[in-house]
């Protein structure tokens, strides 16, 4: 099977949510995740930090307007370009701000909106906090066509599954770069995103982020911890709109293994102790 997005190098680029009061969300970002937010429009907002965009317009609560899928460079555009035409998915009419003009737009399985473009400069990144934007999670009722979609039709590759005892998918990760996972998605009871994170790089950076939030009176809601897929590092924390935010650290790289299987287990979620199981 022709691994198309990880040839062409994609990596999680930036997000537009939607909200019913977009500039008191912006204002979170901008204080609590270091971005500094910049009104770019009625009730649109463009927060930014050094690696890490996300876009917030006036709508519904938690509704991921689109994600946006940088590729390494413009073979890769034209690699995921040409697939996305031999499969025969219907293009739209969507062309992020933050891409150059040659970017393409899908809708998956679920009816989010997926963007793959080239990026354009990032020139407000101030911020004293390494996180740059990493991978997406969502929620679906069915995990299998999740993997149809995004490794069957857009050639991701798959890293991990998590597998209940009936052999059923709980979760699934998958990768369009060395990094353990771009994208993944659990079993749930509804669909939606499920949490978007950020890759703090190292332990200590984790320190500082929880030092941050603790002096801007924000509560962990979940971790310290270690996941067992990506062996990474996290901590958990909500925005005003209850939308979760993963902060990272020491997340996998590949280069050369087959994928694994875990059983849906709380020790899976989090080696060191209590996990939150999504199904």
């Amino acid at each position: 099977m022709k691994q198309t997005a990880l040839l062409a190098g994609a990596y999680l680029h930036h997000l537009c949510f939607e909200s019913p009061n977009p500039e008191k969300l912006s204002d979170f970002y901008g204080k609590i995740m270091q971005m500094r937010p910049q009104s770019i429009g009625a009730n649109a907002w463009l927060c930014s930090g050094k690696n890490r965009q996300i876009l917030i317009k006036e709508g519904m609560k938690n509704r991921l307007e689109f994600a946006a899928f940088s590729c390494r460079d413009e073979g890769g555009l034209n690699l995921l370009k040409e697939r996305v035409k031999e499969e025969g998915i219907e293009v739209i009419n969507l062309q992020p701000d933050l891409f150059q003009n040659d970017a393409i737009s899908i809708v998956d399985q679920d009816g989010h909106n997926i963007s793959f473009g080239l990026s354009k400069p990032n020139m407000n990144a101030e911020s004293f906090l390494n996180g740059p934007l990493q991978h997406l999670t969502f929620s679906t009722l069915n995990v299998e066509k999740f993997v149809d979609f995004y490794v069957g039709k857009l050639g991701f590759c798959i890293s991990d599954r998590v597998l209940h005892s009936n052999g059923n998918l709980a979760t699934c990760f998958v990768r369009s770069n060395h990094e353990h996972h771009t994208v993944a998605c659990f079993k749930s009871d509804r669909i939606g995103v499920d949490h978007h994170s950020y890759e703090a790089g190292e332990w200590n950076a984790i320190r500082d982020w929880c030092d941050h939030f603790a002096s801007m009176n924000i509560e962990l809601m979940w971790g310290p911890g270690r996941h067992g897929p990506g062996n990474n590092l996290f901590v958990f924390v909500e925005d005003p709109d209850g939308n979760w935010i993963e902060i990272s650290a020491e997340l996998e790289v590949i280069h050369d293994r087959p994928s694994k299987d875990w059983p849906q287990e709380e020790r899976t979620l989090n080696l060191w102790g209590k996990a939150i199981l999504r199904s």
